[in-house]
Protein backbone atom coordinates (compact mmCIF):
# COMPACT_ATOMS: atom_id res chain seq x y z
CA UNK A 1 0.00 0.00 0.00
CA UNK A 2 1.46 3.42 -0.93
CA UNK A 3 2.02 5.63 1.35
CA UNK A 4 -0.05 8.83 1.52
CA UNK A 5 1.62 12.46 1.35
CA UNK A 6 0.36 15.81 1.54
CA UNK A 7 1.79 18.53 0.03
CA UNK A 8 0.66 22.12 1.93
CA UNK A 9 1.99 24.94 -0.83
CA UNK A 10 -0.19 28.05 -1.37
CA UNK A 11 1.81 28.27 -4.72
CA UNK A 12 -0.28 26.13 -6.87
CA UNK A 13 2.73 25.74 -10.08
CA UNK A 14 5.30 24.46 -6.95
CA UNK A 15 2.17 22.17 -5.45
CA UNK A 16 1.31 20.29 -8.73
CA UNK A 17 4.64 20.21 -9.79
CA UNK A 18 5.71 18.18 -6.32
CA UNK A 19 2.35 16.18 -6.37
CA UNK A 20 2.90 14.98 -10.13
CA UNK A 21 6.90 14.12 -9.04
CA UNK A 22 6.02 12.44 -5.57
CA UNK A 23 2.85 10.24 -7.41
CA UNK A 24 5.40 9.31 -10.22
CA UNK A 25 7.23 7.25 -7.52
CA UNK A 26 4.33 5.38 -6.84
CA UNK A 27 3.09 7.53 -3.40
CA UNK A 28 -0.07 8.85 -3.14
CA UNK A 29 -0.17 12.53 -3.18
CA UNK A 30 -2.57 15.35 -2.94
CA UNK A 31 -2.26 19.38 -2.63
CA UNK A 32 -4.00 20.94 0.34
CA UNK A 33 -7.00 23.49 -1.39
CA UNK A 34 -8.28 25.10 1.75
CA UNK A 35 -6.30 27.16 3.73
CA UNK A 36 -8.29 27.96 6.09
CA UNK A 37 -9.34 24.70 7.11
CA UNK A 38 -5.80 22.92 6.58
CA UNK A 39 -6.12 20.05 9.77
CA UNK A 40 -9.64 19.28 8.45
CA UNK A 41 -7.61 18.15 5.04
CA UNK A 42 -4.96 16.77 7.04
CA UNK A 43 -6.93 14.24 9.08
CA UNK A 44 -9.61 13.68 5.66
CA UNK A 45 -6.48 12.31 3.89
CA UNK A 46 -4.67 10.89 7.02
CA UNK A 47 -1.39 11.10 5.15
CA UNK A 48 1.95 9.32 6.31
CA UNK A 49 4.24 12.23 5.27
CA UNK A 50 3.63 15.93 5.30
CA UNK A 51 5.31 18.83 3.04
CA UNK A 52 4.77 21.80 4.64
CA UNK A 53 5.75 25.67 2.98
CA UNK A 54 5.69 28.22 6.01
CA UNK A 55 4.50 31.41 4.48
CA UNK A 56 0.58 30.28 3.89
CA UNK A 57 -2.76 32.34 3.69
CA UNK A 58 -4.33 32.69 7.14
CA UNK A 59 -1.91 30.85 9.03
CA UNK A 60 1.36 29.94 8.50
CA UNK A 61 2.84 26.92 8.50
CA UNK A 62 4.17 27.11 11.99
CA UNK A 63 0.56 27.20 12.96
CA UNK A 64 -0.84 24.33 11.35
CA UNK A 65 2.76 22.36 11.93
CA UNK A 66 1.64 22.61 15.86
CA UNK A 67 -1.97 21.51 15.14
CA UNK A 68 -1.05 18.42 13.58
CA UNK A 69 1.18 17.91 16.18
CA UNK A 70 -1.90 17.69 18.93
CA UNK A 71 -2.88 15.01 17.14
CA UNK A 72 -0.21 13.32 15.33
CA UNK A 73 3.51 12.46 15.33
CA UNK A 74 3.23 11.99 11.15
CA UNK A 75 6.54 13.63 10.27
CA UNK A 76 6.77 16.58 8.29
CA UNK A 77 9.20 18.36 5.86
CA UNK A 78 9.32 21.86 5.49
CA UNK A 79 9.68 23.35 2.18
CA UNK A 80 10.51 27.03 2.39
CA UNK A 81 12.36 30.51 0.68
CA UNK A 82 12.98 31.37 4.46
CA UNK A 83 15.89 29.41 5.00
CA UNK A 84 17.96 31.26 6.97
CA UNK A 85 19.07 30.12 10.54
CA UNK A 86 16.24 31.23 12.78
CA UNK A 87 13.18 29.93 10.45
CA UNK A 88 14.99 26.95 10.36
CA UNK A 89 15.15 26.55 14.30
CA UNK A 90 11.91 27.90 14.46
CA UNK A 91 10.49 24.60 11.71
CA UNK A 92 12.41 22.06 14.05
CA UNK A 93 10.96 23.46 17.11
CA UNK A 94 7.68 23.60 16.50
CA UNK A 95 8.04 20.08 15.42
CA UNK A 96 8.80 19.64 12.09
CA UNK A 97 11.48 16.67 11.13
CA UNK A 98 13.40 18.13 8.27
CA UNK A 99 13.64 21.57 6.14
CA UNK A 100 14.05 22.03 2.46
CA UNK A 101 14.90 25.38 1.38
CA UNK A 102 13.24 26.82 -1.88
CA UNK A 103 14.59 26.21 -4.87
CA UNK A 104 15.23 22.45 -4.63
CA UNK A 105 15.85 19.60 -6.71
CA UNK A 106 13.15 17.20 -6.83
CA UNK A 107 15.80 14.30 -6.41
CA UNK A 108 16.99 15.51 -2.85
CA UNK A 109 13.24 16.25 -2.00
CA UNK A 110 12.69 12.73 -3.51
CA UNK A 111 15.67 10.98 -0.81
CA UNK A 112 14.86 13.08 1.90
CA UNK A 113 10.96 11.70 1.68
CA UNK A 114 12.15 8.32 1.13
CA UNK A 115 14.81 8.40 4.20
CA UNK A 116 12.08 9.72 6.53
CA UNK A 117 9.54 7.16 5.47
CA UNK A 118 12.10 4.51 6.35
CA UNK A 119 13.18 5.92 9.16
CA UNK A 120 9.43 6.35 10.37
CA UNK A 121 7.85 3.55 9.28
CA UNK A 122 10.22 0.41 8.90
CA UNK A 123 10.29 0.28 12.51
CA UNK A 124 6.45 1.30 13.55
CA UNK A 125 3.22 0.95 12.45
CA UNK A 126 1.58 3.69 10.28
CA UNK A 127 -0.48 6.52 12.26
CA UNK A 128 -4.15 6.43 11.45
CA UNK A 129 -6.76 8.77 12.54
CA UNK A 130 -10.97 8.62 12.19
CA UNK A 131 -12.78 11.32 12.33
CA UNK A 132 -16.40 11.91 13.03
CA UNK A 133 -17.83 15.16 13.82
CA UNK A 134 -15.04 16.91 14.49
CA UNK A 135 -13.64 13.72 17.28
CA UNK A 136 -10.26 12.23 16.69
CA UNK A 137 -9.44 9.20 17.22
CA UNK A 138 -5.83 8.20 17.23
CA UNK A 139 -4.98 4.45 16.52
CA UNK A 140 -1.66 4.48 17.40
CA UNK A 141 -1.08 6.22 20.75
CA UNK A 142 -5.31 5.47 21.93
CA UNK A 143 -6.03 9.38 22.42
CA UNK A 144 -9.14 11.41 21.52
CA UNK A 145 -9.26 14.77 20.60
CA UNK A 146 -11.64 16.84 20.29
CA UNK A 147 -11.72 21.09 20.21
CA UNK A 148 -7.84 21.30 21.31
CA UNK A 149 -8.15 19.01 23.68
CA UNK A 150 -7.72 15.56 24.25
CA UNK A 151 -7.75 12.29 26.55
CA UNK A 152 -5.98 9.53 26.71
CA UNK A 153 -7.99 5.61 26.46
CA UNK A 154 -7.54 2.44 27.58
CA UNK A 155 -7.24 -0.14 25.45
CA UNK A 156 -10.75 -1.74 26.14
CA UNK A 157 -12.21 1.72 25.49
CA UNK A 158 -10.23 2.86 22.37
CA UNK A 159 -11.04 -0.41 20.76
CA UNK A 160 -15.09 -0.28 21.60
CA UNK A 161 -14.80 3.47 19.88
CA UNK A 162 -12.73 2.31 16.95
CA UNK A 163 -15.32 -0.56 16.14
CA UNK A 164 -17.99 1.95 16.20
CA UNK A 165 -16.22 4.89 14.38
CA UNK A 166 -15.82 1.88 11.93
CA UNK A 167 -19.18 0.90 11.47
CA UNK A 168 -20.85 4.93 11.11
CA UNK A 169 -24.28 4.62 10.25
CA UNK A 170 -24.34 0.87 11.67
CA UNK A 171 -25.80 -0.74 14.92
CA UNK A 172 -22.96 -2.64 16.73
CA UNK A 173 -24.55 -5.70 18.59
CA UNK A 174 -22.59 -6.05 22.49
CA UNK A 175 -21.59 -9.43 21.17
CA UNK A 176 -19.49 -8.17 18.54
CA UNK A 177 -18.24 -5.41 20.51
CA UNK A 178 -17.58 -8.54 23.41
CA UNK A 179 -15.74 -10.17 20.77
CA UNK A 180 -13.59 -7.78 19.26
CA UNK A 181 -12.66 -6.90 22.93
CA UNK A 182 -11.58 -10.54 23.64
CA UNK A 183 -9.11 -9.88 20.97
CA UNK A 184 -7.02 -8.07 23.67
CA UNK A 185 -8.53 -9.01 26.84
CA UNK A 186 -8.88 -12.59 28.29
CA UNK A 187 -12.28 -12.08 29.98
CA UNK A 188 -14.69 -10.00 29.02
CA UNK A 189 -18.36 -10.41 30.13
CA UNK A 190 -21.62 -8.50 29.64
CA UNK A 191 -20.87 -6.44 32.92
CA UNK A 192 -17.26 -5.72 31.65
CA UNK A 193 -18.54 -4.12 28.27
CA UNK A 194 -21.26 -1.90 30.27
CA UNK A 195 -18.38 -1.21 32.82
CA UNK A 196 -15.93 0.04 29.81
CA UNK A 197 -19.06 1.53 27.56
CA UNK A 198 -19.92 3.99 31.04
CA UNK A 199 -16.51 5.39 31.61
CA UNK A 200 -15.96 5.94 27.57
CA UNK A 201 -19.13 7.61 27.57
CA UNK A 202 -17.24 9.89 30.63
CA UNK A 203 -14.46 10.59 28.78
CA UNK A 204 -16.50 11.72 25.87
CA UNK A 205 -18.58 14.03 28.20
CA UNK A 206 -15.99 15.60 29.73
CA UNK A 207 -14.39 16.67 26.51
CA UNK A 208 -18.09 18.13 25.35
CA UNK A 209 -19.25 15.07 23.39
CA UNK A 210 -22.44 14.49 25.04
CA UNK A 211 -24.46 11.85 24.03
CA UNK A 212 -21.89 10.53 21.16
CA UNK A 213 -22.38 7.06 21.74
CA UNK A 214 -26.46 6.41 21.37
CA UNK A 215 -27.31 2.99 22.89
CA UNK A 216 -30.23 1.24 20.38
CA UNK A 217 -32.27 -0.85 22.85
CA UNK A 218 -32.30 -4.37 22.62
CA UNK A 219 -29.83 -4.06 19.42
CA UNK A 220 -26.41 -2.50 20.79
CA UNK A 221 -24.84 0.79 20.24
CA UNK A 222 -23.83 3.50 17.09
CA UNK A 223 -22.02 6.96 17.28
CA UNK A 224 -24.42 9.82 17.02
CA UNK A 225 -25.03 10.50 13.21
Amino acid sequence: MAHRILVIEDDLVIAKTVTKHVNSWGYESKYATNFQDVLGEFVSFDPQLVLMDIGLPFFNGYHWCREIRKLSKVPIIFISSASDNMNIVLAVNMGGDDFIAKPFDLAVLTAKIQALLRRTYDFAGQTNLLEHHGAILNLSDFTLSFDGNKVDLTRNEHKILQTLLENKGVVVSRETLMTRLWETDSYVDENTLTVNITRLRRKLDSLGLEDFIVTKKGQGYAVQS
